[in-house]
């Protein structure tokens, strides 16, 4: 196996890409709230009872865990529409916030344009394309992301606004002390992860070499259901490695049951338990019955709990920790973390049949 204390397999370039974006977190989660707290809205947005998130892949993410808060906090619902079109007819008590970091993802573009002939109010999160200019010319209101990454490397220009922007529309608390915290943390986290931080130290390394040659398998209960969804994304893309997300409480009704065949397959298998002492005291018991039952079933497991003290802190804070440790997954398994060839040609392909 690599060794992960070399500091010469690190220089490599997309190796170099994704660790220089990792760096850069923290401080693009500050200027991301920032640059929202500086978004105008108009003042009949707050006049609202659902809300419509458009996005699909690292563009759909940060919709997804915000919208986990929301639902901890409030009764308003957010959808989080991966597909063409509209989950439903919106009206002029509705919300769609279409999320695109091109500005020309397709699915997104599709529903968005759809909303047009419909009284609901309209945002958009991206850093141009179509519907940059789509939302100039209509005049709604845009948050307009300034850095250059791939998506799946700006989650905080996709999940940092749409806090901030539902604290304006009444639907979260002030997060202003949340924010503070969660910064600080990230902070001694990146020195904690960096590629110069020791394996014997550090945290993302140590997981990297835990999970070289298996598959993972993540669950993940209440606030963290989404981040689960996140880290199995960012193994499937940074460490171009089969993963899986199982959401509690529904995996201990299904499965939970099928963790004995293939007997092949078993034992390349590792379930990783993302953990906050936040969620629900009855989802935090099916977290114990989990660990007791991979336990009983032999299947080698790790629980991962979460830093600092808020809502917020502990989401980032394990969205940290995985797009770490799967970039170093990616340079134990000798390939580049920053490339996806397999999206690029599904995009060709598709671009065959499109008008």
């Amino acid at each position: 196996m690599v060794d992960l204390d070399n500091p010469e397999i690190f220089k490599k370039p997309g190796v170099e890409e994704i660790l220089g974006h990792l760096k850069h977190f923290p401080l693009q989660c500050r200027k991301a709230w920032e640059q929202a707290m500086r978004l105008e809205l108009p003042q009949d947005y707050r006049d609202i009872d659902k809300v419509i998130v458009l996005g699909i892949g690292g563009s759909a993410i940060g919709g997804e865990i915000a919208s986990r808060l929301v639902t901890e906090e409030s009764k308003t619902p957010v959808w989080v529409h991966r597909e063409y079109g509209l989950p439903v007819i919106p009206d002029e008590k509705t919300l769609v916030i279409a999320s695109s970091y091109s500005g020309n993802t397709e699915e997104t573009l599709c529903g968005f344009i759809q909303s047009m002939d419909t009284p609901a109010k309209k945002l958009t999160i991206t850093t141009g394309g179509k519907l940059k200019q789509l939302a100039e010319e209509k005049g709604i209101p845009s948050f307009v992301i300034d850095y250059k990454s791939p998506p799946r490397m700006a989650f905080p220009h996709s999940f940092v606004p749409l806090v901030v922007i539902f604290q304006k529309l009444g639907l979260l608390g002030d997060k202003a002390a949340d924010n503070k915290e969660m910064l600080g943390i990230l902070e001694g986290l990146r020195a904690e992860y960096a590629e110069s931080s020791p394996l014997a130290s550090n945290r993302a390394k140590q997981l990297a070499a835990s999970l070289y040659g298996r598959v993972a398998v993540i669950y993940g209960g209440g606030i963290l259901s989404a981040v689960a969804r996140r880290w199995k994304a960012q193994f499937n893309e940074n460490g171009k490695s089969w993963a899986f997300f199982e959401l509690l409480p529904e995996l201990n009704h299904n499965a939970s049951v099928g963790y004995r065949f293939p007997l092949e397959i078993k034992d390349r298998m590792f379930v990783i338990l993302l953990y906050s002492n936040l969620i629900n005291t009855r989802i935090r018991r099916h977290y114990e019955a989990s660990n007791a039952l991979l336990v009983q079933e032999g299947i080698e497991h790790e629980s991962i709990e979460a830093r600092g003290v808020s809502a917020l802190s502990h989401i980032i804070s394990l969205v940290y920790l995985g797009d770490y440790l799967t970039c170093y997954l990616a340079v134990l398994n000798e390939t580049d973390p920053a490339t996806l060839d397999a999206v690029d040609f599904v995009k060709s392909y598709l671009a065959r049949y499109i008008d």
